[in-house]
């Protein structure tokens, strides 16, 4: 019975993949991989040789039948993408629906991703949390920033070397620049960096400063929401 098998891979550092994942891999006819040149040096790592097809945003759409068709011409097909799991802020979540749709069998195993060691390391409060991803670079920005604005709880996202500036101003803009910030990137890789403070002190650091990597930023609740068990 065919079966496709989410496989999530390191965000950083190898040795974060975990033993079942790469039997998983081993164990898959092919692989559909968001960059065929980025997962082919993590399979030649450890020494793993797979027919690899290409499955990421900007095919996804067009490529849906044919993934859909080779799954269910073999017994197992593993996704991956660039780094952490398929489907968070990556491809995935078409073919996952699909596959439900078409009754194949849809197995995806725990693994890295990228907003969870750093929502846990900012200090932030965890037990509540949003985790919006990016932000629309346009058309409703400002009306996402808006809503993030009125929650109660830590909000999660991800950004870019690009727009982390702009992201942090806006932040301040709607959310105020008190508000408790956590500035993480390169998570669990050799230059791995957390910058923590108030929105306004991070945008202060970050401004006219050249970075590199993606980011992930954690902002705490509004101040007067916070409990004295909150406090930062």
């Amino acid at each position: 019975m065919a079966k496709l098998c989410i496989v999530p891979t390191p965000i950083g550092n190898l040795e974060d993949i975990t033993l079942r994942a790469l039997r998983m891999l081993k164990q898959s006819d092919l692989i559909l991989a968001e960059d065929t040149r980025v997962t082919r040096i993590l399979l030649s790592h450890f020494d793993i040789h797979k027919k690899l097809i290409s499955f990421h945003t900007n095919n996804e759409h067009a490529q849906l039948q044919e993934a859909i068709r080779q799954i269910e011409a073999h017994e197992q097909v593993a996704l991956v993408s660039d780094a952490g799991t398929p489907g968070i802020s990556d491809p995935g979540f078409l073919l996952v629906r699909a596959c439900i749709e078409q009754g194949i069998e849809v197995e995806c195993l725990p693994g890295p991703t990228a907003f969870v060691p750093a929502l846990v390391a900012s200090g932030l409060p965890a037990d509540r949390f949003f985790f919006e991803g990016f932000l629309p670079h346009k058309k409703g920005r400002h009306s996402r920033l808006e809503y993030l604005a009125t929650l109660e709880h830590t909000v999660v996202l991800y950004e870019s070397p690009y727009r982390l500036v702009k992201t942090l101003q806006q932040i301040a803009q709607f959310m105020g620049g008190q508000r408790r910030i956590s500035v993480a990137k390169e998570i669990s890789k050799m230059y791995e960096m957390h910058f923590r403070g108030t929105v306004d002190e991070a945008l202060a650091h970050f401004t006219n400063l050249t970075v590199k990597g993606e980011f992930v930023l954690v902002v705490g609740k509004e101040i007067a929401a916070l409990s004295d068990a909150d406090n930062f």
